[in-house]
């Protein structure tokens, strides 16, 4: 049976969901911060992090943004194909919930209309909006303020199927080491193994949604994201790029199927905020 929903119930929960996500921490990233503040070797280290827990806290506690850059909302919307939307379109909607919580958050309008022109939309719209159908009547909404410190390290590699686990390995800490201090870590790292050129670019940034204590369902995708986090703390970027143990959070990796001809693997790298806020409806 087709299950009815106004589109103004969109725009309420992505309204909501814009300025919770600017204010309030996920769980999933506040126990990564104690674990890494548990395990940096780092004085100076460990006193970034206490420093950076405490502004969070401010943030929380007075409804101040966590970070000035508000970022690009980008919106993972999950509709189930027994779903039908009413009262206007689903797209209009979604930006109409940008546009107001953007407004009623007090929150920066850092998106331009036209990437040349350069003029501001003034109310931090269009949203970036990746549609996906699933069954049932449900739809779930995942929306996640992008700030472009850590957006602008993000790296796309086509490499040839020869070079393999390793070459993989190698493309992901290009990324990590060439970002350094420019991505306020400790970072997340998004990455997207397969597909096409956008494909995996659109796994990586989907990785960076999916809760930091949750590794692959895939034996050896998990063992890789394990390595990978090791890997990359053993850098010594450490907390604010100043040195130490915590480089990283975590590393999700989302795989799909390619080519034979090809081995694409995209980087997308968060701040120590990743700011990601899921509903369901």
């Amino acid at each position: 049976m087709v299950r009815r929903i106004p589109t103004e119930e969109i725009t309420k929960n992505i309204k909501e969901m814009c300025i919770e996500a600017n204010h309030c921490l996920s769980s999933d990233m506040e126990g990564a911060f104690r674990e890494a503040e548990a395990k940096e070797q780092s004085p100076l280290g460990r006193k970034i992090l206490c420093q950076l827990q405490e502004n969070l806290q401010v943030a929380r506690e007075e409804m101040i943004p966590i970070c000035q850059d508000t970022g690009m909302a980008v919106v993972f919307a999950e509709i189930g194909q027994e779903v039908h939307f009413e009262g206007g379109l689903l797209e209009d909607a979604i930006h109409e919930g940008v546009r107001q919580g953007y407004a009623e958050g007090y929150l920066r309008k850092s998106v331009v209309g036209d990437p040349i022109l350069r003029e501001n939309t003034k109310d931090n719209t269009p949203a970036v909006i990746h549609y996906e159908l699933a069954a049932g009547d449900k739809v779930k909404l995942t929306l996640a303020p992008k700030g472009f410190g850590s957006e602008n390290m993000s790296r796309i590699f086509m490499l040839k199927p020869a070079d393999g686990i390793e070459g993989v390995k190698d493309a992901i800490l290009a990324a990590v080491k060439d970002a350094g201090p420019n991505a306020c870590p400790p970072m997340v790292v998004g990455v997207g193994i397969g597909g096409t050129f956008e494909k995996c670019a659109l796994l990586a940034k989907k990785a960076l949604a999916r809760p930091i204590n949750e590794g692959s369902p895939i034996p050896y995708v998990r063992e890789l994201e394990q390595e990978m986090l090791e890997k990359i703390n053993r850098l010594g970027i450490g907390p604010g790029g100043l040195g130490g143990t915590a480089t990283a959070f975590g590393v999700n990796i989302n795989t799909y199927p390619t080519h034979i001809a090809g081995l694409p693997v995209a980087v997308n790298i968060c701040c120590h905020v990743n700011r990601h806020v899921v509903r369901e409806i």
